[in-house]
């Protein structure tokens, strides 16, 4: 049986997103693997790692500019080598779990561990690993992910592949594999009619994530607005969701309000529309389920990528403000909802919704030999060991 260590960290919802969907690819081949997926940081930084979870939600929410200026430095300069001392703790937390685990491959989907893999292989004893770096973003790329070791760079798109080209890095070490969502999104048991038919008014998502107030105040003028299904995710917001139920029953107005959603992949299939912020996740979800997207909130530098994906692929739009999310809802639905159909096949053309499983096939071909090895997004067919360069 061959062993996979799936490395991620809690520092936004994409990164564990991957790690789940990974596990589930894996998962879905049998027996042939066993899956760990681990978060060292909380063993190796204790309280530490969860304040400053805290603390980066914060900035994100309420600093933006703040964060950006951060990402811009961790993009230009490398920090992560100058700190590299304060990542003792995660490299002994590694060490143990390579030593317990012995793994045939490691993926990692948070970049900061394969500044430390190296060395914790090495100490760890186990030999030769296949190493694999999975990039949650696209397109905008923060070089920290490019400065870390790994045999093989996973994309989800061709957008963000050239991207790494034009970085430097060889096509070799290059796969665009999709972003590894749930297998939920590839049930072919979840089917969706379009639009308007017969008579049926089209269903919207609006998923909250952050700016409590002003999802309120959008809530309220799209149920002003009328014309379609609303139904909104409120997490586990419990206050944002009794406010806007008792706003609905004030406007006389039909609103399915939802709390934490386990069926992710299902919702988002059943709806038309996905209005939300640009976030690794949420984007690369809204594709796999052939849902267009209307884009809020845009995190700079971070999320500007994901923005541009979405964007000039044809697969949504940017709305800034409420005003203009209520008019592009209207806009996207009128005249037979012709600009959601063309919406529509611009994201059929980057659904990938079985890319967990497709990435897991193929890296089964990578470490057994197999007829697979080096096909579909690398030019050589090699082996590589862990223990290349890194790209600066």
């Amino acid at each position: 049986m061959r062993r996979v260590l799936i490395l991620t960290a809690g520092f936004g919802e994409g990164h564990n997103a991957a790690a789940r969907g990974l596990k589930e690819g894996f998962d879905s081949l049998g027996d042939e693997f066993q899956t760990e997926v681990m978060d060292l940081f909380e063993p190796a930084f204790g309280r530490f790692y969860q304040k400053s979870r805290r603390d980066y939600l914060w900035l994100v929410n309420h600093a933006p500019r703040v964060w950006a200026a951060i990402y811009s430095v961790l993009d230009r300069l490398p920090v992560l080598r100058f700190l590299a001392r304060f990542l003792t703790p995660l490299r002994g937390e590694l060490e143990r779990a390579l030593s317990q685990f012995r793994p045939d491959v490691i993926v990692s989907v948070y970049p900061v561990y394969g500044y430390v893999l190296e060395a914790a292989v090495r100490e760890a004893g186990i030999g030769p690993v296949k190493s694999y770096v999975m990039i949650t973003d696209s397109i905008t790329v923060n070089s920290v992910w490019l400065r870390c070791g790994a045999d093989v760079f996973c994309v989800a798109n061709e957008d963000t592949a050239q991207v790494l080209l034009a970085a430097g890095v060889p096509r070799e070490k290059v796969r665009v594999s999709g972003f590894p969502v749930s297998l939920r999104f590839a049930d072919d048991g979840l089917k969706r009619e379009d639009p308007l038919v017969d008579g049926g008014l089209p269903r919207v998502l609006f998923m909250v994530n952050g700016q409590r107030e002003r999802a309120v105040l959008l809530v309220e003028r799209l149920l002003r607005q009328g014309g379609i299904e609303l139904s909104v995710t409120v997490g586990k917001d419990e206050e944002l969701g009794r406010r806007l139920v008792e706003l609905a029953a004030r406007m006389g107005r039909d609103l399915r309000v939802l709390g934490w959603v386990e069926n992710v992949p299902g919702l988002i299939r059943s709806h038309h529309l996905l209005i939300g912020k640009a976030g690794g996740a949420m984007v690369q979800e809204a594709l796999a389920g052939c849902v267009p997207m209307l884009v809020t909130q845009i995190l700079p530098g971070q999320e500007e990528g994901n923005a541009r994906l979405i964007l000039q692929n044809g697969c949504g739009a940017f709305c800034p403000t409420n005003e203009v999310v209520a008019s592009t809802v209207e806009r996207v639905f009128e005249n037979g909802a012709s600009v959601w159909f063309q919406m529509h096949r611009h994201v059929i053309a980057l659904s990938r919704p079985a890319a967990a499983r497709d990435a897991a096939e193929w890296i089964r071909g990578q470490i057994g030999g197999g007829a697979n090895a080096g096909a579909a997004g690398l030019a050589g067919g090699g082996e590589p060991v862990f223990g290349v360069r890194a790209f600066n």
